[in-house]
């Protein structure tokens, strides 16, 4: 009986041995997948960002989630809308805008913002709608540009359409690059020189 029970257990012993050879056998892909470096997320939630120069509030930027993405790039994304408030020099609220995505590489001053763009001029009351812009704080008076369409609705009832523009930061001042379709006027015509 003694050496029926060995030869069992030298059985059991050899089988369990070979599970383990087998179980333990990685795939040379899944390894060096694993060394690889992998970028990570950071998310923030409910977040408010204030943008000053020399302690006076230049925008204000509000957003329900914020990913900071560690890549090859690291940038910040703004996936669930976005919400910015523009300040004048004396901490006036000039115009505000917002967006449906907005996108900030580090390093760098643009900030890409995409869907349904709307900026509202609350001094003049013009509204500005384009599909895609960008917001480069380095392009000193014309920091709002696009090379997309754009509609331009001013408060007294005028409208223009046209596909590229640039902007100051408070929409005080901005042009159309190619302006199309009809431009109404109020008034008995072309203004006097």
């Amino acid at each position: 009986m003694t050496k029926k029970l060995s030869y069992k257990y030298i059985l059991a012993a050899v089988f369990t041995g070979c599970f383990f050879l087998f179980s333990c056998e990685n795939d040379e892909n899944e390894v060096n997948n694993i060394n690889k470096k992998t970028g990570g997320v950071e998310e923030a939630t409910f977040i408010k960002i204030n943008y000053t120069i020399s302690g006076k509030t230049k925008a204000i930027l509000t957003a329900p989630l914020m990913l900071h993405i560690e890549d090859t790039t690291t940038y910040y994304e703004f996936p669930k809308t976005l919400y910015a408030e523009f300040y004048n020099i004396d901490e006036i609220k000039e115009s505000k805008l917002t967006a449906l995505y907005g996108k900030y590489k580090d390093g760098e001053s643009i900030i890409y913002l995409r869907d349904s763009v709307k900026i509202i001029n609350m001094l003049k009351g013009d509204t500005i709608y384009c599909d895609d812009l960008y917001w480069d704080r380095n392009r000193k008076g014309v920091e709002f540009y696009t090379d997309k369409k754009v509609k331009i609705r001013q408060k007294d009832g005028q409208y223009m359409n046209g596909t590229g523009m640039e902007a100051d930061q408070g929409f005080k001042n901005y042009h159309m690059l190619h302006p199309q379709g009809v431009i109404n006027s109020k008034g008995d015509g072309f203004p006097q020189q």
